[in-house]
This record gives structure tokens, C-alpha cells and sequence, in this order.
């Protein structure tokens, strides 16, 4: 019997495609490609692998065992009747480390060397440079989440001399060394007062929803930027407004809000010493992050032929 795998990923070179249908032939699979997920609904539905970018394709499909998502954030995946019963989900983790932390050191460079206010400055034409700025050097660095991203901006926080990183996840251990220790979330109310840079880049999950909260916001220190990459719903939004515009904190960076495209009106745009970037930390622009979703994609694939479990499996019942 026909075994296919539905591929609707639009970053494929010929070289990753040629390297996708030779490791599918190994397991007996042809490969149907798509130039995007729009292009594959309604014409997969004997696929038993789909890898894909969004839900599209594979909502309400039977006979799909495994879905592969390029992207880390997997939330449209479960809801009801997207995915059939029994079916795998695996996610893009892995791939994102190096262009988000990148970003991360980016927008908090911008944010200590008071680039929000020197833009004001320049656009008015002036020449000075009596705003003090800062350093991530000597900087008490938070990073909530340890996962690849977590990882590789403790990695790159600790090598510009941040005086120490912290990582926050569920168990309190991880084994990247650069971070000095690791928290639980029980912990974190005690460390935000000793907070310089606060990173949030969690998955959105029941636990991570509300993480910085209006109380916590509160409990930063008035130096403290905050960046967020992970979802929009770890931040009570209303409060970092209020928070920024009332100088309680020195400002923050968004990768992700609430909602989402950010309507033209919201007052977040409009918040003092704010960076606001629309969902563009990872995606797909970095051609290092489309090789890595594509070696991840086929070392995952050959697991599948083999019987092994697969890397970056998603837990259902945790949300990630």
C-alpha cells in the first residue's frame, strides 16, 4: 500500500527537498510537496505525515499519524477536531535558538542605550548625547523558560558579561551552564526586585498564561526592561502599559501581544519607551532556522521509520 508524506513547508530548496524524498524513500514513503499549506488543503487526505507551518491542511484529516509543525508555538494544533485522535504532533523547538536570542540581545541593547529616546532626538534633528545609557554587562538577567531559546540567550547574555542569568522553568533544573541557577515559578517573586533584564519566552500554556502579572509587574525594579518572545498572554498588558507610562519600569520589548495583528488604535503603540515588533523574532527569514526545521524534520522522519519516539514530541496534556 501507498505510504505518503505531504510536505507544504514554503522555504524548500531543491537540495531540501531532494534531501526530504531520500529519507522518506528509506520507509517506503513518496513525497507529495506544496508550495504552501493554502496549496495542500483538501488534496492530502491519504497523507500519514503532513509537515506543515499551520493547521490548515490537516484540520479534520482521518488517516494523518504524524503531524510535523516548522513552528514552535502549537496551540491552534489542539483544538477540537483539528488533529484525529491518536495522532502525533511535533513542533519546530530546536530550530528558533539562534535568531530569537539574537533578537533578545537586540532589542535589549536598544533598550539600555536608549535608542527609543535617541530616535526622537534624531528625528528632531538635535545633537546630544547627555541620555545616560547602559550595558548588559554587570546586568542581573531573568530568563523564564529554558528551553532552546532560554538556552542560547542565557549562552549569549553570559558572554557580554551579564553579572548573572537566571532560568525559570517547571523542574528548576536545566544543564546549560551559562545560566548560574535555575527556579521554579515559586521563586520568582523573591528574584524580580534583583531583575535588570526580565525574558519571557515560554510556551502559552494553562501555567504560563498571566505569568507577569500586575502584581509582579510591580515588584521590578525601576531600572528593569522586559522582553517578551514567548506569547502575549504571560503579560498582563494593561499593567506594563500603565507600568511604562508612569516610568515604574525603564521599558520592554514585544515580540508578541495581545491580540494579534495589533489593531492600529491600541494604546500599546503608544506606551513610553516601548519596542513593538510584529511577530518576527524566529519565523522563517533566517536561513539557519529553515535548514535546522528541515535536518529536524528528517532525523525526526528517520525515527519514525524506525519505531523511536520522536524528538520534541507535544505533550497534550501540558499544551506543549
Amino acid at each position: 500500500m501507498r505510504r505518503e508524506i505531504a510536505v507544504s513547508v514554503h522555504f524548500l530548496t531543491e537540495a531540501r527537498r531532494k534531501k526530504i524524498e531520500e529519507t522518506a524513500a528509506k520507509g517506503g514513503f513518496d513525497t507529495v510537496f506544496y508550495d504552501n499549506d493554502d496549496a495542500a488543503v483538501g488534496r492530502i487526505a491519504d497523507a500519514e505525515i503532513v509537515f506543515c507551518e499551520t493547521p490548515k491542511p490537516v484540520k479534520g484529516l482521518k488517516n494523518v499519524k504524524w503531524c510535523a509543525s516548522s513552528y514552535a508555538g502549537i496551540a491552534p494544533y489542539l483544538e477540537p477536531g483539528v488533529l484525529p485522535e491518536g495522532c502525533r504532533l511535533t513542533n519546530g523547538a530546536g530550530s528558533y535558538g539562534v535568531t530569537i536570542s539574537e533578537h533578545i540581545v537586540m532589542v535589549s541593547l536598544m533598550l539600555l542605550k536608549q535608542m527609543p529616546r535617541y530616535r526622537e532626538i534624531i528625528d528632531n534633528r538635535e545633537w546630544r548625547h547627555d541620555v545616560p545609557i547602559r550595558s548588559i554587562y554587570g546586568s542581573r538577567v531573568t530568563v523564564l523558560g529554558t528551553g532552546d531559546i532560554g538556552k542560547y540567550t542565557a549562552k549569549r547574555m553570559k558572554g557580554m558579561g551579564a553579572k548573572t542569568v537566571i532560568g525559570m522553568n517547571r523542574s528548576g533544573r536545566c544543564d546549560e551552564p551559562s545560566f548560574d541557577r535555575i527556579i521554579t515559578a515559586g521563586e520568582l517573586d523573591a528574584l524580580l526586585p534583583e531583575t535588570d533584564i526580565l525574558v519571557l519566552c515560554m510556551p502559552e500554556t494553562k501555567e504560563t498564561r498571566g505569568t507577569l502579572s500586575k502584581e509582579r509587574i510591580a515588584m521590578l525594579p525601576k531600572e528593569a526592561i522586559v522582553v517578551n518572545v514567548g506569547r502575549g498572554s504571560a503579560i498582563d498588558q494593561d499593567a506594563l502599559m500603565a507600568a511604562l507610562n508612569e516610568e515604574r519600569i525603564a521599558g520592554a520589548a514585544l515580540d508578541v501581544m495581545v491580540p494579534e495583528p495589533l489593531p492600529k488604535d491600541h494604546p500599546l503603540w503608544d506606551a513610553r519607551n516601548i519596542i513593538i515588533t510584529p511577530h518576527i523574532s524566529g519565523n522563517m527569514s533566517l536561513e539557519h532556522t529553515r535548514e535546522e526545521s528541515v535536518d529536524l524534520f528528517c532525523r525526526n522522519l528517520e525515527r519514525y521509520i524506525a519505531g523511536e519516539p520522536l524528538v520534541h514530541a507535544v505533550d497534550f496534556e501540558r499544551g506543549y
